[in-house]
């Protein structure tokens, strides 16, 4: 990382690019995975062209889970390819293209990369963690299809991102697929978050006909009979099961999401191993954020410490698994991975550690934003603030003159511990989390429990 990384003028918009270049051939996965929408988890990556990425064993820390002689590899998985989220993409470029080259040229705003899209809030299930609230019914004030199709057609004027349609439940909108074919001949990349109780055959079919290259599923228990309960629907766990499987069979990509509670911390390393028992594509873990229904579930957020304990255990589970395996909503990962790195005698690198070192923790307003079911837009699905309305103003314009989305591009605004903090342009802090407990998005990151050197409460 440059020598700059903790200084008040640090831009993490162009740090990274400026200390490894960039790559013209590759998705950023982690970039992708950061994407947060519907229910709070749809984060999602495009499938690797050349299967899983092997492991190799690792030493683990006492008391880890996944420590030595845990977590292994199934059988014939390849021992020697994996890195820290080294997946290799299909070639697309997300915000790449000559249009996003031009605009950050005129602008010096970069353009965004990935765009989580809630095309619908009517959804089957009620989950009692989910950002949007969302239930069965029809929402009043919804985009129309002709709608979205004008707000593709400005998107497109300045990126080409990857958009991830979400929800709610996006299969539940009839006309998805004309929006699907429509996102691919203007030059995005559509992908879909779903709970994939509604894939059938017919459906999956869809999916790889309209060229779906992979979709995100969220379970957060490795049984039905806690998954059903935290999704508020009897039999939802085998549905799931089931529509994956059907989905895998049509030949498109599946990662699997899990939201991380009190109640589920324990089962995290079965959790990876009913992901690799389905051959999924990846497994992304997800930190709480309460928002939406999630504000219910304080009590079940892990307190900052059990939040540096899971994190760790990722990096080093990271180090033995087939997947494409990685934590979300969690930006301070980004310092802890460093802090690992270091105490291992190692530099994060992108040889060393592929895509994690390419990528920051919090990208809300820098390359990510989302856009709700009736065109609000605001930084990610958590950061309750709408910063403008595609209905109202074009969303190029709100992306490049938003003053919160400019204020998110400059680290030098964090105040607290964050802006004191020599790993903030590889973290930033979750913004979300930020705004929701202090009311002030710029404040300190309040689920971290590092301290700066030097830094006091005084401060």
């Amino acid at each position: 990382m440059a020598e700059n990384v903790g200084d008040s003028s640090a831009r993490p918009d162009l740090e990274l690019e400026e200390e490894f270049g960039e790559d013209e051939g590759t998705i950023n996965e982690q970039e992708m995975a950061e994407a947060e929408a519907g229910c709070g988890q749809t984060a999602i990556g495009i499938p690797m062209t050349s299967g899983h990425p092997g492991g190799h064993p690792g030493g683990h820390p006492a008391g880890i889970p996944g420590g030595p002689g845990a977590g292994g590899h199934p059988a014939g998985v390849p021992m020697d390819r994996q890195r820290h989220g080294g997946a290799r993409s299909v070639g697309f470029r997300p915000g790449g293209g000559p249009q996003a080259i031009a605009y950050e040229e005129r602008t010096g705003v970069k353009a965004p990369r990935i765009i989580a899209w809630e095309i619908t809030r009517s959804c089957n299930l009620s989950c009692v963690h989910c950002r949007a609230a969302a239930e069965f019914g029809h929402y009043h004030g919804e985009l129309s299809l002709d709608e979205i199709k004008s707000t593709i057609d400005d998107i497109v004027t300045i990126s080409n991102p990857i958009i991830i349609l979400t929800g709610g439940e996006p299969l539940m909108r009839p006309d998805i697929w004309e929006i699907v074919d429509y996102a691919h001949e203007k030059g995005a990349m559509p992908v879909i978050g779903t709970n994939a109780t509604l894939i059938t055959e017919e459906i999956a079919a869809k999916m790889a006909e309209h060229k779906i290259p992979r979709i995100s599923v969220s379970i957060d228990f490795p049984t039905a009979e806690g998954h059903d309960k935290f999704r508020g629907q009897p039999g939802c766990f085998d549905e799931t099961i089931r529509g994956i499987k059907i989905a895998k069979a049509h030949g498109v990509g599946v990662q699997i999401n899990t939201t991380v509670t009190t109640h589920n911390a324990h089962l995290l390393e079965e959790m990876h191993d009913l992901a690799l028992s389905l051959n999924v594509d990846a497994f992304h873990i997800f930190m709480l954020v309460p928002t939406g229904r999630g504000s219910d579930l304080l009590a079940q957020e892990l307190p900052p410490e059990e939040y540096e304990r899971v994190l760790t255990w990722a990096y080093y589970r990271q180090q033995t698994s087939p997947l494409h395996f990685k934590p979300t909503d969690s930006p301070h990962y980004y310092r802890i991975i460093r802090q690992l790195a270091k105490a291992e005698g190692k530099k994060v690198t992108r040889e060393e550690y592929g895509l994690d070192a390419m990528t920051r923790g919090c990208l809300g307003g820098i390359t990510f934003c989302f856009i709700s079911h009736v065109g609000d837009i605001q930084p990610c699905g958590y950061f309750n603030m709408q910063l403008g309305n595609v209905k109202e103003k074009p969303f190029s314009e709100i992306w490049t003159e938003s003053k919160v989305f400019n204020d998110l591009r400059d680290y030098s605004l964090l105040k607290g511990k964050c802006g004191a903090c020599e790993f903030k342009a590889v973290c930033g802090g979750c913004r979300a989390r930020a705004l929701e407990l202090t009311g002030d998005y710029l404040e300190a990151e309040p689920y971290c429990s590092y301290v700066p050197p030097g830094w006091t409460s005084e401060d």
